[in-house]
Formats: C-alpha cells, sequence, structure tokens
C-alpha cells in the first residue's frame, strides 16, 4: 500500500458519510495535494506519520515550499478531505448531547484529535511538572509546542500584504480558512454553534491545549472583552449546558488581561486547578445573599469563592463584587481604580464551576496600574523574577498553571550545570537566583533536576504573590479586610 491509500483508508475510517465509492474521488484529491509522484511513497502505519510522509513528498515534488507553515497548510488540507462539514459536525455533536453533555464534548474532542487539528505532537513535547509550595502543588509547563518560527518563512511573509482576514484567530471565519505564511492552517478546524444571552457564540478547542480538553467559547461578533453583570450569567449558562466543564475568563484590560482582549471569549475544560483545591482561610458574610455561602482563598492572588445552588443571587453576589472592587481604592497599598485622567485599572479574572448541584466562582481581583517603580506593572511579575517568566498573568496562570517559555528548557539545564559545578553557559539574568540556590542547596547530580524543578516553582508562587493586589502578609490582609467590608 502507498502512502496515499493508506491515507485516503484514513479519511474513510474518520469521517462515517464517506463510503467506498469516494475511494477513488479522494484518492485524485490527495494526489492533486502532494502530487502523482507520491504515489510511489510507502505507506507508514500511523496515520499522522504516514501524513509526515505525503508531505516530505510534496516538498520533495517541488509541490510546496520547504517552509513551515506551508508544510502546515498542506497537513490540514489533507485532513480536511475527511473532517465532517461544520454542518455535519455541528448536527453529529447535538445528536451525542442527547445522550449526554459529556458524550458530545468525548466525540468533538476526539474528532479534533483525530484530524490533526489539536496538534497532539507538539503537545507531547511539553515539560510537565508539579512543584509543592505554601499554596499547595501547583503545575508548571515549559511550552515547547508552538512551533518556532522559520526565519525563511518570515521574510516571505513580509513580502505579502495582511489581507486583515480573518480579524483574529479566535472569529468564526477561521472555520475551514487555508491559512497563510503569516497565519494558521484552519482547512480542519470545526466550530460548534450555541446560543448564550440571545446571541449565536461558537465552541471550540484550543490546536495547542494546555491543559486537558482546553476548550474556548467565543462570541461570533469580534468584539473586545468585558466583564460585567453579564459576564456572570454567560458564565453559569455554560456550566449549566456543560456542567462537567469549568469556565473562566480573562479580565479585560491590558498587563492583567490575556493576550487577546479583542475578541470576547472565555475558556474552559476537565481539569482542576490548584486553585480549586485551596481551602477558604476565612469566610464572609455578604449582607443581602444570605444563600451565596463566601469566603476568601488561602491564594497568592486576592481570591473570593462563592458559592450557591441558586443561580439568581450568585450571579448577583458576583456582579455586587465586581462593582464595588470596580471603584475601590487604598493608597496605603497602592491600589487605585483610577488614574487622574479617569483611567480605569480595576476588573475581575472569573473563574466558575460546577461542585454537586451548587455553583462556584472564584473571583480573582486585579490591577493593571504601572508605576516608575514598576513600569510593566504594579501587580505583575516584578523584575528579579522575570528571568522566570516576564508575561501577563492570565486565567490559566491565576488558577495555579505556568506557562513557561521555551527558552527556559536550554537556559535552566545550563542553571542545573551551573549547580554542579559543570562547564556552563549560564544565561546573566539567572545568575544571581543561581547562587542564592548555591548557597541554600547541596546540589548532586541525583538531586539536581528535582531540586531546580521545585526551585522554579517557588518562583512563579512568587509570580503569583506579585500579581496579587492584597499580599498574603498580615497588612495584606488587613487591606483585603478593608475592601470585604465595604461589600
Amino acid at each position: 500500500m502507498n502512502a496515499i491509500d493508506s491515507h485516503v483508508n484514513y479519511l474513510l475510517h474518520l469521517n462515517p458519510t464517506l463510503s467506498a465509492m469516494d475511494r477513488i474521488y479522494l484518492s485524485n484529491r490527495v494526489a492533486n495535494l502532494v502530487g502523482d509522484a507520491a504515489k510511489t511513497v510507502a505507506a507508514v502505519p500511523n496515520a499522522l506519520d504516514n501524513l509526515d510522509a505525503l508531505v516530505a513528498a510534496a516538498v520533495t515534488n517541488g509541490v510546496i515550499a520547504d517552509l513551515l507553515p506551508a508544510k502546515q497548510i498542506l497537513e490540514a488540507e489533507l485532513m480536511a478531505l475527511g473532517t465532517p462539514t461544520p454542518s455535519q459536525a455541528n448536527a453529529e455533536f447535538w445528536q451525542q448531547y442527547q445522550d449526554s453533555p459529556q458524550a458530545a464534548t468525548d466525540w468533538f474532542f476526539n474528532l479534533s484529535r483525530a484530524t490533526n487539528y489539536i496538534q497532539t505532537r507538539a503537545i507531547a513535547k511539553n515539560i510537565a511538572f508539579t512543584t509543592p509550595t505554601d499554596y499547595g502543588e501547583l503545575e508548571i509547563t515549559i511550552n515547547l509546542s508552538k512551533p518556532e518560527k522559520d526565519p525563511k518563512a518570515i521574510a516571505a511573509a513580509a513580502q505579502t500584504s495582511p489581507s486583515g482576514y480573518p480579524a483574529c484567530q479566535l472569529c468564526l471565519e477561521n472555520e475551514g480558512y487555508a491559512g497563510r505564511l503569516d497565519y494558521p492552517a484552519r482547512a480542519n478546524h470545526r466550530i460548534i454553534r450555541f446560543p448564550l444571552g440571545g446571541a449565536t457564540w461558537g465552541f471550540q478547542y484550543s490546536p495547542y491545549a494546555y491543559f486537558n480538553e482546553h476548550a474556548i467559547f467565543l462570541d461570533a461578533v469580534h468584539e473586545p472583552m468585558h466583564i460585567n453583570a453579564r459576564t456572570f450569567t454567560n458564565l453559569l449558562d455554560i456550566l449549566t449546558w456543560l456542567p462537567h466543564y469549568f469556565v473562566g475568563s480573562n479580565a479585560d484590560l491590558p498587563i492583567v488581561g490575556g493576550s487577546m482582549l479583542g475578541h470576547e471569549h472565555y475558556q474552559g475544560g476537565r481539569h482542576e486547578f490548584a486553585m480549586g483545591k485551596a481551602p477558604v482561610q476565612q469566610a464572609l458574610t455578604l449582607p443581602g445573599f444570605d444563600t451565596v455561602a463566601a469566603g476568601i482563598v488561602h491564594w497568592p492572588l486576592s481570591v473570593i469563592r462563592l458559592t450557591s445552588t441558586d443561580r439568581q443571587p450568585l450571579e448577583r453576589a458576583a456582579e455586587h463584587i465586581r462593582a464595588a472592587w470596580a471603584n475601590y481604592s487604598d493608597e496605603s497599598v497602592s491600589v487605585r481604580a483610577f488614574s487622574e485622567d479617569g483611567t480605569p485599572h480595576h476588573t475581575l479574572t472569573p473563574i466558575a464551576r460546577r461542585v454537586g448541584n451548587a455553583y462556584q466562582f472564584y473571583l480573582v481581583l486585579r490591577d493593571n496600574q504601572t508605576s516608575t517603580d514598576y513600569p510593566e506593572g504594579i501587580f505583575h511579575p516584578h523584575r528579579d523574577v522575570q528571568h522566570i517568566k516576564k508575561e501577563n498573568i492570565g486565567l490559566i496562570e491565576a488558577m495555579g498553571l505556568a506557562i513557561l517559555p521555551a527558552r527556559l528548557l536550554h537556559e535552566l539545564n545550563e542553571v542545573q550545570k551551573y549547580l554542579l559545578g559543570q562547564p556552563n553557559t549560564i544565561a546573566p539574568m539567572h545568575k544571581p537566583w543561581a547562587d542564592q540556590l548555591k548557597a541554600t542547596h547541596t546540589w548532586t547530580p541525583a538531586n539536581a533536576e528535582t531540586q531546580l524543578r521545585q526551585a522554579v516553582g517557588q518562583v512563579f508562587a512568587r509570580v503569583l504573590e506579585d500579581a496579587g493586589v492584597f499580599k498574603q502578609t498580615e497588612a495584606g490582609q488587613a487591606a483585603f479586610a478593608r475592601f470585604i467590608a465595604t461589600l
């Protein structure tokens, strides 16, 4: 069997609406994409390895350029031949939903993996471990999944004019989009439509997932993110629809928000984060919300947890806290709701989940001020920890999962060599930290990797503490109490 025949077999297996009658048609479509010369390429047993063989043949035969974006576009097109159309995918999802919400998401998740839309092989390259801290077991990921940009592809993309279509990578218009040298391939991308707040929204998975079943819920309209009373209703509506998932929103302000503030969206999935395991360190009473249990969570960021089996008072309690925080200032701890010119600085990172029959909100208080001493952000990773993490602390990090840059794979190897007294090329930005570790720990080849990973976890805990508006100190908790008193 050659690689084209093997891929056609996979396509027929992938899409039950296809039949043996489609075999010749599919073979011709694949040959058109990779070149007739690929008919001499031997099949490889694994479907994704066989896909690689077809792409390699297309490069060898001069059908596509030897550029990573061109290869990814071809990969997606080859898989799109067997991917159900959007209408077919939506029909099957809702048919599965009649059995159970989990049956529906299981089907859609498995489809997204099988079509190579979720980049399972790339995700498997990530380095992941947990480290014990005062706040529980934090999760650390060194993100190696997203491929580095090819300099030749960058140069080629610079010669083309940006089209402005799709408007961003979260728009519905990405569904089936071929991709460009400067834009990801989405021919095999499918989005499930669902109603939310009287509008149409889309549900998809992240191609480079950071946790199990990493889902994205996106507005059909390209409009900026915002946190308001409607947000809390939307999050609980999604939980009612998919009760086995959590769902949350990045904050809607720069510095404390996510990387894509231009399109309203939420994230969710099937994963329990360290923040969800953290205990309540102080119970609260919210006047007027007798059916809502409230408390301050023992967590490096400033988090209020709300729980109730009654949705409406829970939504109102969350909005009550958001509105109060939006206008709250406390100069004694550098908390200021507005700049002198009226620029707002306060918002929330809200996360919701189901606990039995109850709904639960985690409301993370955020402040995006900058200052002369902290130009990147007062409540942002400070410079002494930016050698490990300097990017925004978004929704996922706030819950206790670090997404660290790929550069750390090499850099931490050099730090480890330095700690063991071996020849190394340690980066200057890591040396003060490494010297501190050298002075406070005994380092051997047997313990070096474990101790260094624990040290990275401790730095991430400090990163989160920097992002907390009310610190885990006596003064910080007293300031937190003063805000709580306003509720």
